[in-house]
């Protein structure tokens, strides 16, 4: 019931940067984070960066300091400003929503994903 809708990838040089950006759709109220995972070339897909329920956040030790998720004009937008992009960095960026169950909570509602390409 949540929908994902992402936009903002795409090519840049390496020390550049991007903002990427998810808008949440439907089922609002059951969302308890929202975050962004990374699927690298030749590597697992791997949590990048979340934003919590409480306004918490999470960034990997990978991109910390460079990095940073935040809500964008309403709670269901989350902005990723990605700034000293490295060519490390390319892959496909995939947002996702944590839904809340009765006895738990789950990251289960997917985005398409957007390509993000660093060159050297």
């Amino acid at each position: 019931q949540v929908q994902l809708a992402e936009s903002g990838g795409g090519l840049v040089q390496a020390g550049g940067s991007l903002r990427l950006s998810c808008q949440a759709s439907g089922s609002i109220d059951s969302i308890s984070a929202l975050g962004w995972f990374r699927q690298i070339p030749g590597s697992q897909r791997e949590l990048v960066a979340s934003i919590h329920s409480g306004e918490t956040t999470y960034a990997a030790d990978s991109v910390k300091g460079r990095f940073t998720i935040s809500r964008g004009n309403t709670k269901n937008t989350v902005h990723l400003q990605m700034n000293s992009l490295k060519p490390e960095d390319t892959g496909v960026y995939v947002c996702a929503a944590e839904i809340r169950k009765s006895w738990g909570s789950s990251w289960s509602s997917w985005g398409q994903g957007t390509q993000v390409t660093v060159s050297s």
